[in-house]
């Protein structure tokens, strides 16, 4: 079965020729590799245009920054592969471990798959407490409404069989998709399982985006996406 990786990105040049690389690297060799770039303003679009079209299956360009919502949206229309994971372009998820992930769909047992980040026994690099409780809070928030267990649901290793990504119409733009795209998959029944990854986070200075109104956010699309709309 062939895998789709989708690559949002934003403003990476310091990491992108590296993602590529990893995920070229990684043990799943029969993979379509999707970047989606977000209109980064850094010199990585022109990086994309110079160095990487010919390195990847297809780079996506988009005309104006939307959001990593809108770029996975994007992706996920493009993709080929019979499964999709999402990558993120920058060095926090190891492609060394796409087949733990992916092992549950292969053996018909998952439709989705969600990499937590607080299961399992590899390296996580220590970095924000405060990030720590309010992904537990967000998680658990999530849970209540879902009445699915999930550790990570703001995980971004996430594994979809195709054809359940492609039918689900994705709304948010930016970090909502995570408990939107949570929120839809346990509404819709679907399989889903978790495995424990290992996770080198980056600090703010080293690129880390995600910030404290994308959690107020977050917790307005878990009520939003459970509660009021169907």
């Amino acid at each position: 079965m062939k895998l789709s990786v989708i690559i949002p990105c934003f403003n990476e040049i310091g990491t992108i020729s590296q993602v590529v690389k990893a995920v070229k690297n990684s043990p799943v060799k029969d993979c379509e590799i999707v970047i989606v770039d977000d209109y980064s303003t850094d010199g990585t679009r022109e990086l994309l245009r110079s160095q990487m079209e010919s390195e990847v299956d297809q780079i996506l360009y988009h005309k104006k920054n939307m959001g990593k919502g809108a770029a996975l949206r994007t992706g996920f229309a493009a993709a080929r592969g019979d499964m999709i994971i999402v990558q993120d372009a920058d060095l926090e998820y190891d492609p060394q471990e796409y087949p733990i992930l992916i092992e549950p769909i292969l053996k018909g047992k998952a439709d989705v798959v969600y990499g937590s980040r607080f299961q399992g026994c590899g390296p996580h690099r220590v970095v924000y407490y405060w990030h720590r409780v309010g992904n537990g809070l967000l998680t658990s928030l999530s849970n209540m409404l879902t009445n699915i267990n999930l550790t990570d649901m703001e995980s971004c290793y996430k594994v979809f069989r195709r054809e359940v990504i492609q039918s689900i119409k994705i709304q948010e733009h930016r970090f909502g998709f995570e408990p939107e795209i949570t929120a839809k998959v346990a509404k819709m029944g679907y399989r889903i399982y978790e495995v424990g990854i290992s996770y080198y986070g980056r600090t703010y200075k080293e690129g880390k985006k995600i910030g404290w109104k994308d959690g107020i956010w977050a917790v307005y699309c878990i009520i939003k996406y459970n509660l009021l709309v169907r």
